[in-house]
């Protein structure tokens, strides 16, 4: 159907993950089993019980099978709850459970959930000092877990979890109002754009460092809005700040862009928004080139496009050739 799509996450006990998502408004169905292993017998894979997989040497991850709404709740979102269930810099343990199938991973069947997936991958890892320990993977295999696994906190309320009752009550009220809002007003947004770009621009994604379309690309030129065609930066402004992201010292004019307090992931950052569509740009610092103002734009290429000079009169954006 559309709209409905999946994901595969790994967190430690399946128990507590798999009763966390279910709760999440636009989560349609979750269950429990075992993904990417290598469990072999005769040279075939076949479905691991749970005891093989406990004894930890079938490479075997317990992971919470995910289908959802993608008009209801985004990938982005999802990712955003799911790290706030788990300690990303743990190796092979969350809580009380130790052992490499309680390892913490992301495993996609959709190859465009790559990129979104790296790229929040990489902004959470910014919050940390230790290396974060989330393996990104494409999903290779996945057998349901056994009956009883199936809603075992629901059946069992008083069994083993490393989640808190707060983090349950926090999912129930997860609703991502603000990226529906957007979504709705943006009508054709999904079929004009990229899975990318949408993402990005209506969903505030993160798209992974030096492997999107302008971060080493200085041509002269004009960078647009990737929704309205609202022309934001020159090339003039822009420079190479090894981020690997496009910056820019400053917009072509302050009022293009809209600034908002960003504190996800426990850091203090300052979001940057397209005044014209709301469209989310990135994040502005202040660690820029002293000669050009001390200020950084760190802006999403999917966020933008890109116009060469040799073109801007053609699409008219003539009156801006000035500033190059």
């Amino acid at each position: 159907m559309k709209g409905f799509k999946e994901i595969y996450l790994a967190g430690g006990c399946f128990w507590g993950v798999e009763k966390y998502f279910a709760a999440v408004l636009g989560v349609i169905e979750t269950r429990v089993g075992y993904a990417n292993g290598a469990n072999a017998l005769g040279g075939a894979l076949k479905p691991p019980t749970y005891e093989e997989v406990c004894e930890g040497n079938t490479g075997y991850a317990e992971t919470v099978y995910i289908k959802y709404d993608s008009r209801v709740i985004s990938l982005t979102k999802l990712l955003d709850l799911y790290y706030d269930i788990i300690d990303p810099t743990s190796v092979n343990k969350q809580g009380n459970d130790v052992g490499e199938q309680y390892r913490t991973g992301i495993f996609y069947a959709d190859e465009e959930d790559r990129a979104i997936i790296l790229g929040s991958v990489q902004l959470l890892s910014e919050s940390y000092d230790e290396p974060v320990a989330i393996v990104v993977e494409k999903l290779e295999n996945f057998y349901d877990a056994e009956d009883y696994h199936q809603k075992y906190l629901e059946k069992n309320p008083s069994g083993y979890c490393h989640i808190s009752a707060e983090k349950f009550e926090a999912a129930k009220l997860a609703a991502n109002s603000a990226s529906n809002a957007r979504e709705e007003c943006a009508g054709d947004l999904r079929d004009r754009l990229t899975p990318m770009q949408f993402e990005v621009a209506v969903h505030g994604a993160t798209e992974p460092p030096f492997q999107n379309e302008y971060w080493d690309k200085f041509d002269e030129g004009i960078y647009v809005d990737i929704i309205s065609g609202k022309p934001l930066f020159v090339s003039t402004d822009k420079f190479e700040s090894g981020c690997g992201w496009p910056s820019f010292s400053k917009p072509i004019d302050e009022g293009l862009v809209v600034e908002k307090e960003d504190l996800s992931y426990g850091r203090v950052r300052t979001e940057t928004r397209s005044a014209d569509s709301g469209a989310h740009l990135g994040h502005v610092f202040s660690d820029g080139p002293e000669e050009l103002g001390s200020l950084r734009y760190c802006i999403n290429s999917a966020s933008l496009r890109f116009i060469p000079k040799d073109k801007m009169k053609e699409e008219g954006y003539g009156d801006f050739l000035d500033l190059l």
